[in-house]
């Protein structure tokens, strides 16, 4: 059983295995299994993007809970300006005074901040910053403006602040480095006086991309004995140690083949390289499983802590899955069942023009089991159709990993609800990153599968019609049943609770304007149940 929530802060690392919630007694919701604490990582609720090396973006902690709708004053919120591309923000583990911080990446800055107050303790810039004047005018904009001149602001925006932006993913570990891929390199940084909580940062180490790995890097994630793991865009996975003194490398099938082609197309279609071979993180088990998407495969390549091995007889294989648009899943790979005699799969968001909630056997096919109708793989257990309740929806796509809490599987419409005729098909993220909030735009809809292992189907479980998520990761509190995202009030940003096993809408806060946009940025329960996320310049916290 997990602890109490005031009693977590020592048990939170458990080395293999899962915990078993028991949230029954509050709410007769029945127990719930939670992935593994990887040793190698912070010692905290939020060390590595999407919570934990399964990525499922959950937590056994309790999140607040709403009592109905309410705007949010000014000493209800935390705002802490930290400039563009902050998405994330990792937790430290506890240093010797007892206090934690809060790491968090961008685009011109790594950030240290108090993890109580979300005062800024030390920067260290990674490239030209852009004035504080600037980025107001230019939230101010998406404000202000409407119609054609909001999209060009907008579309400005994007290119001044996302485009070529790397190091999204992230991970600190258990002695306080932080590393990330940026480009075609990993840089490790930590604080400039160890064990110094309130000390300058720099840079630890660099490890530079030998030249017979190409590509840029994607996604960053640890194995259960201590290793990194980074995948390209052009389908390589890399297995490096932590001091960068030795690595293994790994291409996946078809990679050379087909890579590098793909990539200068989508560039050329798309007018980014965020539509790659590869384009999404990774997540690891506690066995050795790697999971990795490329365009029309999800794979599993195992760690053997001697090799990256692609072999049937150490546990690897490779599933194709639908991918009717040919752009690939949006979605890192996460997992699904952990507890003794629990079913087990690793879930992704396919490539269809509706997006399907795509459930894999993550162990041994059952020897019964029999091939889906219109799945291309016996490996794939369930397709859900994420079509938020419209059987006749011709298009929807999710940007945010699928959110799992036990079996159930989330994901959440990104679609606008109109588009300009004379926006390109790329231009549809752009309306509902920046200006989710226009009613033109907002898009509706959450959409919840679940499986029923009696049955082994993959079924709906609720539709949520009235609540908007353009942009932001959901996160399920396991213990509160509830699963919180950044959406829409009447063109004010705010944060939204859902109870996890009905759909239904039990209250939001609303934070304002644009300053508190989380621009594809997720949901963050920290240790002590209170909520904080990334915002388009910001950090917010909400003190409810």
């Amino acid at each position: 059983m997990v602890p109490t929530v005031n009693s977590m802060v020592a048990p939170h690392l458990q080395t293999v295995g899962f915990q078993s919630l028991d949230n029954g007694s509050a709410l007769n919701k029945g127990p719930v299994s939670i992935g593994y604490r990887n040793p190698f990582l912070a010692d905290s609720e939020n060390p590595i993007a999407h919570g934990r090396c399964d990525q499922q973006d959950n937590t056994p902690i309790s999140g607040p809970r709403p009592d109905g709708g309410k705007r949010l004053s000014t000493d209800q919120l935390v705002h802490t300006w930290v400039g563009p591309g902050h998405f994330g923000g990792l937790i430290s583990s506890p240093y010797p005074d007892g206090k934690r911080v809060i790491w968090s990446n961008g685009r011109e800055q790594i950030i240290k901040l108090d993890y109580e107050t979300l005062e800024i303790l030390a920067t260290y810039d990674v490239a030209e910053l852009t004035s504080r004047q600037q980025q107001e005018a230019d939230i101010a904009g998406l404000d202000d403006l409407d119609g054609d001149e909001s999209i060009g602001h907008a579309a400005n925006m994007a290119m001044r602040y996302l485009t070529g932006l790397d190091g999204v993913y992230s991970l600190l570990d258990n002695e306080g480095t932080l590393f990330l891929g940026r480009k075609q390199e990993v840089v490790a940084f930590c604080d400039a006086v160890p064990g110094g909580r309130t000390s300058g940062i720099v840079e630890k180490a660099r490890w530079e991309q030998p030249p017979d790995i190409d590509g840029f890097f994607v996604g960053i994630n640890i194995t259960h004995d201590g290793h990194l793991i980074l995948s390209t865009d052009h389908g390589w996975i890399i297995c490096l140690e932590r001091d960068f003194s030795s690595y293994i490398t790994l291409r996946l099938p078809q990679a050379k083949r087909e890579a590098a082609a793909h990539c200068a197309r989508m560039e050329e279609e798309r007018g980014n390289t965020g539509y790659g071979w590869v384009r999404t993180s990774l997540c690891t088990d506690e066995t050795g499983g790697i999971y990795s998407s490329s365009v029309d495969h999800l794979h599993r390549v195992v760690w053997t802590g001697e090799k990256l091995s692609l072999d049937e007889e150490d546990g690897a294989w490779i599933a194709e899955y639908r991918n009717g648009t040919g752009r690939g899943s949006g979605t890192t790979p996460c997992l699904m069942g952990f507890g003794d005699g629990e079913d087990r799969f690793v879930v992704i968001g396919d490539g269809d023009d509706v997006v399907n909630i795509t459930l894999f056997w993550r162990d041994q096919i059952p020897d019964d089991w029999e091939r889906l109708p219109d799945a291309p793989s016996r490996r794939i257990a369930g397709l859900g159709p994420a079509n938020m309740g419209n059987p006749n929806l011709k298009e929807i796509q999710t940007e945010q990993s699928i959110t799992v809490s036990g079996y159930g599987a989330m994901t959440v419409n990104n679609h606008p609800a109109s588009t300009p005729d004379y926006i390109p098909a790329r231009g549809a993220r752009l309306l509902c990153f920046f200006l989710g909030h226009n009613p033109a735009y907002t898009p509706f809809g959450m959409h919840k599968f679940e499986w029923d292992p009696s049955s082994r189907s993959f079924n709906e479980a609720w539709v949520a019609y009235d609540v908007s998520s353009p942009n932001s990761v959901p996160l399920v509190s396991q213990r509160e049943d509830l699963v919180y995202t950044c959406g829409v009030r009447e063109g004010n940003w705010s944060i939204e609770a859902v109870d996890w096993s009905t759909g239904e809408s039990i209250g939001y806060w609303v934070m304002g304007g644009s300053q508190f946009n989380t621009l594809g940025a997720g949901i963050i329960i920290d240790d002590d149940g209170r909520i904080t996320c990334g915002s388009i310049f910001g950090k917010t916290r909400l003190l409810v």
